[in-house]
Order: C-alpha cells, then sequence, then structure tokens
C-alpha cells in the first residue's frame, strides 16, 4: 500500500464517510446488511488472519473503515447490538475450526495406526528370518549328524543368506522407528489453530508455532468470541431488566387506574352531596 493510500485508510478511520463531502459514499450505511457486523467490530477473522497459512481471502460482505468509523461514533449515541451478529459470525467460524481439528486428530490417530502396522510387519519380517535360520541350522545339525557334509555346507550358505536378509529387515526395521513411526506417532494437534506440532520440536520452531501470526490470530478470534458472549450476556440481561421494569410500570399504573375507578363508583353520591353544597355557597 503506497503512502497515500495509507493515509486516506487513516483519515477514513478517523473521519467516516463523510470526510470529504462524497455522497456516492454514503449510498451504503454501516447498518446495511451487506456490511460485515465483525468487520465493524475489529474482530473478522478475514482480517485477523491475513497474510497467514489460513487466509481466507476476501470477505463476502463489505468491509470499509470509514464505515467503522461512521458505526464508533454512532454507538456513542444509540447501542445498535452489533455484538450479537458479530458473536454468531465468530461462533460459526470457531466450530468449523473445532471440527477440523477433530478430523484432523482423527486422520492423524489413523495414521499412527497405519504406521504401527507398517513397524509391526517389519519386525515380523525379522521374526520370520529368525524363524527360517533357526530351522536352516537345525537341518544343517542333522545333515551333520548324518555325515552329509556336502549337503550341510549347501544348508549353511542359505543360512547366510538368511541372516544377510535378517540384517537388512534389521537395519529397515531400525530406520523405521525414528523415521516414521517414532517421529509421526509423536505428532499432535494444536487445539487453537490446529496446526500439527511435534513433541519433539525444537525451541525455535515452537517459538515460530506459538509466536507466529496464525497461531496469535485465533487466539485473538477466541478471545474476542469470549468478550463478545459476556458483553452479549449483560447487555440482554440489561434489556430484560428494562422489559421487566416497563411491565411493572405499567401493572402498576393499571392498578392505580383500577382502584381509582372502583373508588369513584363507590362515592358517586358524596360528589353530588358536595357539588350541591358548593353551589349553595355560592349563591348565598
Amino acid at each position: 500500500m503506497s503512502a497515500q493510500a495509507q493515509m486516506r485508510a487513516m483519515l477514513d478511520q478517523l473521519m467516516g464517510t463523510s470526510r470529504d463531502g462524497d455522497t456516492t459514499r454514503q449510498r451504503i450505511k454501516f447498518s446495511d446488511d451487506r456490511v460485515c457486523k465483525s468487520h465493524l467490530l475489529n474482530c473478522c477473522p478475514h482480517d485477523v488472519l491475513s497474510g497467514t497459512r489460513m487466509d481466507l481471502g476476501e470477505c463476502l460482505k463489505v468491509h470499509d473503515l470509514a464505515l467503522r468509523a461512521d458505526y464508533e461514533i454512532a454507538s456513542k449515541e444509540q447501542d445498535f447490538f452489533f455484538e450479537l451478529d458479530a458473536m454468531d459470525h465468530l461462533q460459526s467460524f470457531i466450530a468449523d475450526c473445532d471440527r477440523r481439528t477433530e478430523v484432523a486428530k482423527k486422520r492423524l490417530a489413523e495414521t499412527q495406526e497405519e504406521i504401527s502396522a507398517e513397524v509391526a510387519a517389519k519386525a515380523e519380517r525379522v521374526h520370520e528370518l529368525n524363524e527360517e535360520i533357526g530351522k536352516l541350522l537345525a537341518k544343517v545339525e542333522q545333515l551333520g549328524a548324518e555325515g552329509n557334509v556336502e549337503e550341510s555346507q549347501k544348508v549353511m550358505d542359505e543360512v547366510e543368506k538368511a541372516r544377510a536378509k535378517k540384517r537388512e529387515a534389521e537395519e529397515v526395521y531400525r530406520n523405521s522407528m525414528p523415521a516414521s513411526s517414532f517421529q509421526q506417532q509423536k505428532l499432535r494437534v494444536c487445539e487453537v489453530c490446529s496446526a500439527y506440532l511435534g513433541l519433539h520440536d525444537n525451541d525455535r520452531r515452537l517459538a515460530d508455532h506459538f509466536g507466529g501470526k496464525l497461531h496469535l490470530g485465533f487466539i485473538e478470534i477466541r478471545e474476542k468470541l469470549e468478550e463478545l458472549k459476556r458483553v452479549v450476556a449483560e447487555k440482554q440481561e440489561k434489556r430484560n431488566q428494562e422489559r421487566l421494569k416497563r411491565r411493572e410500570e405499567r401493572e402498576r399504573e393499571e392498578r392505580e387506574k383500577l382502584r381509582r375507578s372502583r373508588s369513584h363508583s363507590k362515592n358517586p353520591k358524596s360528589e353530588e352531596e358536595y357539588s350541591v353544597k358548593e353551589e349553595e355557597e355560592d349563591n348565598f
């Protein structure tokens, strides 16, 4: 963004859509359904995660710093209750993220099971070769006892070949442990941003993750969601109290009217006598 564009954005944010007297910018109001209420409250995930591995691209609704300024000015005089819209938006986004986390955890568990099966198969191959070698050596001993030296030597050649295969199988098995099984079975999924983490990651890797824009962005969104829940609950409680107060006032007024009506219906004669007496005094 050029310096001029940055200056315009700063002025928009400070002064709103009317800063230049440009009426075309005022065709859409901040209260319009097309405007992103999360953006007005500075918590839209499309803004927060911009430039990260999970960049969401442009929001489907209107983002405009000038409209945010208009809202901030107007909200000092009137409560528009946009926190509810933003809360619903963030709740939906975080719910999707949590679902992805669960899917990633399930996929990791399945991968670990596959890896475990692969490692077990390699170990089983070593066992099979051990069994083959054992059987061949038993045969060598038998042939030697029978004095069949030539045949015994042939079997020993097979034993050496089996031992060579066993050494290769053991090497494959040992290499599979740190290269795949050991490392991948130690993976876990970050509960905040659903990224994969290794329990044996070095300090630099961990610092890059937990201090990175993606992880901090999700923390910001989650904290903002909790704040919105609190604000919405407080405002709803306040509205409920105001409704209850107005209802009690109406009921009190109705009871007072009813009491006056009943009082008037019980004493119509006394009021008439008072009027006659007052008229006689005036004549006198």
